[in-house]
């Protein structure tokens, strides 16, 4: 007679009696999705708050719908005409310039002004008034140039040579975001003032900006693309209000995708301890399982009973998680307020919430259908004596749970990727990585069984304990592995950042970058900076701007108006960039192919091009290069290919050309200073400001603070986020441990009655794990350090520099902290009775 199924309503009394109100037994699958799910919880909702922050306030932040830039010059009237045919425009310029009051300095970013600036939204002042732009004869000054200055509002100061009164100070600039990296703290002053002061003169090193506010009506992007078909050689660049601030999406965007991954990857080493976790908690219900079966019960009864049980602490946990991710998402909020548009207090994104909590019961489900199918699937007495005959895993009941949970999590992964080929990237290198710790648990038993036995009845004993009957070897491996390899993660990304922000920025940087300095009187410029700084070392390279237009073979060019999409990494070809002229290769670059032209070169225009844009867009020896310089058409022959030091923060351009190719267009000079270390370089700013006003001095400090500040916030960030996922190993190590215990406790017990002391007990453990870990430490280092140097180099483009002896200390923590939890697990089975352990079997 066939069994009558429990229904879903009596499985629940049954299990809701069996299940203790603090979740006794299973608080390390608690654990482990209250890190996992809080952490993504954590991500999403920052990053999604961020992302929408930059949508809904795109057109004030852009301070319009579309914004056309060009350099070193103004738009004609053609140009003029067909913007304002489009909206409201309002017009400026931006430069690098000079402000003076109080006989104190300060290089400034001069951000020029009409009337109608801005067309969304209001400045606001430090006094609370909301106003627009400055009068004729004022200027709004940033709260850092007014302290540098020593002025107040009433006061005078000198921009350029012109004489403004401070009319206001600055406490909220509406389109500061969209303006990008600022060289200097901001002074906003009306669009003739720049004019005025010789600062637009030809050569000069400036941008024309112009916002454009369209009828509802209109889209900005087909606005766009109309423009640029209409302007295909202008040298425009566009933005639009759906892309206000490019450079802060893309940074949200790569660290969040960054921590979305490090979030699943925590959820994943979680995912080890959830099944250890489980199986540790079925375990300790072997003989209530049996007994239901004794008594009726059918394998889908118990499936219920426990898959209710676990779903209900898995339910706990992910919520914890999801209250964690939402209580410290202002915490977050509050750290990157500065940098990035972020809600104020608490944000409650749906989407992101319920992604985090799908992901948490995935990992659950699982991981914890193998110990759920093993208990269900087997006899009772065949239950009673899994001590001494350890249960098989019935892989077949498994399959479809596992395979479903995984095809769910891979589709939910790239569903929501924002870089599907990343995701997938990390997706399959997780699955390589469970099978290469896989492979390498059932290596280490294999090799274990095999090797010869040592004289040592304790190793001797440890040996045997890897690869006996019922041996935890697979988890301890995988377990000891993720955990391991996390500690070595952490140490070198932690590390090579840091070797980043430390080292390579602060020592390769000039002091000072000096713009428009006249090229008819260099020898003035280095006099003067010589009679403050005699030692200081000057170097100056002819400054133009110009737009690549067209490339390729003679006869057969490629118009880059012409073009669907960039090629990646052929980000010179948008818009318009950084040119110069040198007789000789500039310093800090190297030659990779082709030669270099003779001094006095006097024959057809040549040009030397960075060798990854050749790589990007295929060019070759012989190719050939138009670019647009003042609205004038010039081509050069590719000469050859050169290798850029970018880190240097010195002069580093795409194109050099020969001098008789740009020598005849209007341009002025850049300048570098570095002064020696003990030099005093105070009176340098003054010095330059009264011989060359119309000279822009760019400090190196601020610009390195802010770099600096930066990646310490993605250092913090990484670091955190990691931080999850080394304590979701360490909770992976506890259960593996855990789920050990029982077997652990009936050899224990065999080994007193054998007349073995604790001691020797406790060394046992000590050389089993010992073994293990000895072993699994040297596989941690290189997956630990393979994974942290795609991380470094590939995502976030920087040097791999880790300090191995920090990260072999590091290694060396995470062994004695292996060992001290395995000591801390064995200590109970140490205090097991012999008499009641066998009383139980």
């Amino acid at each position: 007679m066939n069994a009558v199924p429990l229904p879903w309503s009596t499985a629940w009394r049954i299990a809701r009696r069996d299940l203790n109100a603090r979740f006794r037994g299973l608080r390390l699958l608690l654990v482990c999705l209250f890190l996992g799910v809080g952490a993504i919880a954590a991500i999403g909702t920052l990053t999604g708050s961020i992302e929408r922050e930059l949508a809904t306030r795109g057109r004030a932040i852009l301070g319009g719908d579309i914004e056309v830039q060009v350099w070193q010059r103004g738009l004609n009237r053609g140009e003029r005409q067909a913007l304002a045919a489009l909206g409201r425009v309002s017009s400026g310029t931006r430069m690098q310039a000079m402000a003076s009051a109080n006989d104190s300095f300060a290089p400034v970013e001069l951000k020029a002004v009409d009337e109608r600036w801005p067309l969304v939204g209001k400045l606001r002042l430090k006094d609370g008034r909301e106003v627009g732009a400055p009068s004729d004869t004022g200027t709004w000054l940033a709260e850092g140039a007014a302290e540098r200055l020593g002025v107040k509002v009433g006061d005078r100061v000198t921009i350029g040579g012109q004489s403004l009164t401070v009319e206001g100070v600055i406490d909220d600039e509406p389109d500061r975001l969209s303006e990008g990296l600022s060289l200097g703290t901001v002074a906003i002053v009306r669009d003739k003032v720049p004019e005025q002061a010789g600062l637009t003169a030809p050569g000069a090193m400036f941008r024309s900006k112009v916002r454009v506010a369209l009828p509802t009506d209109r889209d900005p992007q087909t606005t766009v693309d109309d423009l640029q078909k209409r302007f295909p050689d202008a040298g425009f660049n566009f933005r639009t209000r759906d892309r206000a601030s490019p450079g802060a999406e893309r940074f949200v965007s790569r660290m969040g995708e960054f921590l979305v991954l490090v979030g699943l990857a925590a959820l994943a080493i979680a995912g080890i301890g959830i099944g250890g976790g489980v199986s540790s908690y079925l375990e300790a219900r072997r003989t209530s399982i049996a007994t239901l079966k004794v008594l009726g019960a059918t394998s889908g009864d118990i499936a219920r009973i426990y898959v209710l049980q676990i779903g209900a602490a898995a339910l706990a946990g992910s919520v914890a998680g999801l209250i964690a991710g939402v209580l410290v998402t202002p915490l977050l909020a509050g750290a990157l307020g500065t940098l990035l548009p972020v809600t104020a207090g608490f944000v409650f994104a749906p989407g992101a919430l319920i992604t985090a909590a799908l992901y948490g019961l995935l990992v659950a489900l699982i991981f914890a259908a193998p110990p759920l199918a093993r208990a269900r699937a087997f006899p009772p007495m065949a239950l009673m004596r899994a001590r001494v005959s350890p249960l098989a895993l019935p892989r077949k009941a498994v399959l479809l749970p596992v395979g479903l949970g995984l095809a769910a999590i891979v589709a939910l992964a790239l569903v929501s990727a924002a870089q599907i080929k990343i995701t997938a990237l990390f997706l399959a290198g997780t699955a390589g990585v469970l099978i290469l710790l896989g492979g390498l648990g059932w290596a280490i038993r294999r090799l274990a069984a095999r090797l010869p036995r040592p004289r040592g009845p304790l190793l001797r004993a440890g040996l045997a304990n890897l690869h006996r009957p019922g041996a935890q070897t697979g988890a301890l491996v995988t377990a000891l592995g993720f955990g391991l390899s996390a500690f070595v993660l952490l140490a070198a990304i932690q590390t090579s950042l840091e070797a980043n922000i430390a080292k390579r920025i602060p020592q390769r940087a000039p002091d000072y970058f000096v713009l428009d300095v006249p090229k008819d009187r260099v020898g003035a410029f280095e006099q003067a900076v010589h009679e403050v700084l005699p030692r200081a070392k000057i170097r100056t390279v002819p400054a133009l701007r110009g737009a690549i237009i067209a490339y390729g073979p003679e006869g057969r060019m490629t118009r880059v108006a012409d073009l669907k999409t960039i090629p990646e990494k052929g980000w010179a070809l948008r818009g318009e960039r950084g040119l110069t002229y040198a007789e000789e290769v500039p310093e800090g670059n190297s030659l990779v192919a082709g030669k270099w032209w003779p001094k006095a070169y006097a024959g057809p225009p040549l040009v030397s091009v960075d060798e990854e844009l050749a790589t990007a867009v295929g060019l070759k020896l012989g190719d050939r290069i138009t670019i647009a310089v003042l609205g004038v058409e010039r081509t050069a022959t590719i000469a050859s290919f050169r290798r850029l030091d970018w880190e240097n923060m010195g002069f580093n351009y795409v194109l050099v050309f020969s001098p008789n190719t740009l020598a005849d267009a209007p341009h002025n000079l850049a300048a570098t200073i570095d002064v020696p270390a003990g030099e005093s370089k105070a009176g340098l700013l003054r010095k330059l400001a009264q011989a060359f006003p119309a000279t822009s001095v760019v400090e190196t400090g601020g610009i390195l603070r802010e770099a600096r500040a930066l990646l310490g916030q993605m250092s913090t960030a990484i670091l955190a986020a990691a931080s999850v996922a080394v304590l979701a190993g360490l909770a992976v190590l506890l259960g593996a441990i855990a789920a050990a215990r029982a077997s652990r406790t009936y050899d224990n017990v065999i080994l007193r009655v054998l007349g073995a002391s604790r001691k020797q007990l406790l060394l046992l453990q000590m050389a089993e794990y010992g073994l293990l870990a000895g072993t699994l430490a040297l596989v941690a280092l290189a997956l630990g350090s393979g994974v942290a140097w795609a991380i470094v180099t590939q995502m976030f483009e920087f040097d791999w520099l880790p300090d191995w002896t920090w990260i072999l200390a590091v290694l060396g923590t995470g062994l004695v902290l292996v060992l001290g939890f395995a000591l801390a697990g064995s200590l109970p089975l140490l205090r097991a009775k012999p008499a009641q352990a066998l009383r139980e079997l």
